[in-house]
C-alpha cells in the first residue's frame, strides 16, 4: 500500500511540474501546460465565435432586404416618436440624424438591389422591434430620452452584424458593396450614442 501512495504522490509531482502526465490516442505523451493551451485555444475560438455577427443573420438578398428595411424603418419611426416629445436638444438631434441618415440608407439600398435584379417588398417591423417602438411611443416626456437612446443601442448593435455579415458573405454583388458602405456609418451612429449615454 506505501508504494502505492509513493507512486501517485510521483505522478502527482510530476504533473505538477508540467512533465509528462498522460498520452494521447497516439502514445504522445501529454504536459499539463499542454493540455492547458488546448483548453485555452477552445476557449478563445469560442469567444471569437460569440463576437461574431449575428450567425442568423441573412446572407440572401431578399432576407437581408427584409431586415434591412424594418431596420430603417425602426429607426425612422421611433426617432420620429422621440421629436414629437422629448425636451433634450441633444436627444431631438440624434433622432434628426437618424431619421436621416436611415432613410437615406433604405434609398441606396433600393437602388443596389435594383442593380442586382432584386424586388424590394414593403419593410415590416418583427415582434421585437414593434414593442420596443411601443416603449418609445409610449414613455412620459421626461423618460423618452433613456428609453429611446437603450433600444437604439439593441437597434443599432444588430444592424452592425447584420450589414457586417452580408457584406462578407452576402449573394449579390452591388447589395454586398452597400451593405459594406453602411457599416462605418452604423459604427458612427453607435459611437454618438455612446456620447449621449455617458
Amino acid at each position: 500500500m506505501n508504494k502505492t501512495l509513493v507512486m501517485l504522490a510521483t505522478v502527482t509531482a510530476l504533473a505538477g511540474c508540467g512533465k509528462p502526465a498522460t498520452e494521447d490516442s497516439n502514445g504522445t505523451a501529454l504536459t499539463n501546460d499542454m493540455i492547458g493551451n488546448a483548453a485555452l485555444d477552445s476557449n478563445v475560438a469560442m469567444t471569437n465565435a460569440m463576437a461574431s455577427p449575428v450567425p442568423d443573420a441573412p446572407i440572401e438578398a431578399v432576407a437581408y432586404l427584409a431586415k434591412a428595411g424594418a431596420g430603417d424603418m425602426f429607426e425612422v419611426e421611433s426617432s420620429k416618436a422621440v421629436l414629437a416629445k422629448s425636451t433634450n436638444a441633444d436627444a431631438k438631434m440624434f433622432a434628426q440624424m437618424m431619421i436621416e441618415a436611415h432613410s437615406k440608407s433604405t434609398e441606396t439600398l433600393k437602388s443596389a438591389a435594383k442593380t442586382d435584379g432584386v424586388a424590394v417588398s414593403p419593410p415590416a417591423l418583427d415582434p421585437l422591434q414593434e414593442q420596443m417602438l411601443n416603449e418609445i411611443k409610449a414613455a412620459p416626456a421626461d423618460k423618452i430620452d433613456a428609453v429611446y437612446y437603450a433600444h437604439q443601442s439593441k437597434a443599432h448593435a444588430a444592424a452592425l452584424a447584420l450589414h457586417q455579415r452580408y457584406a462578407a458573405q452576402g449573394d449579390k454583388p452591388a447589395l454586398k458593396k452597400a451593405a459594406a458602405e453602411m457599416v462605418p456609418v452604423v459604427e458612427t451612429h453607435i459611437a454618438e450614442l455612446g456620447k449621449l449615454t455617458k
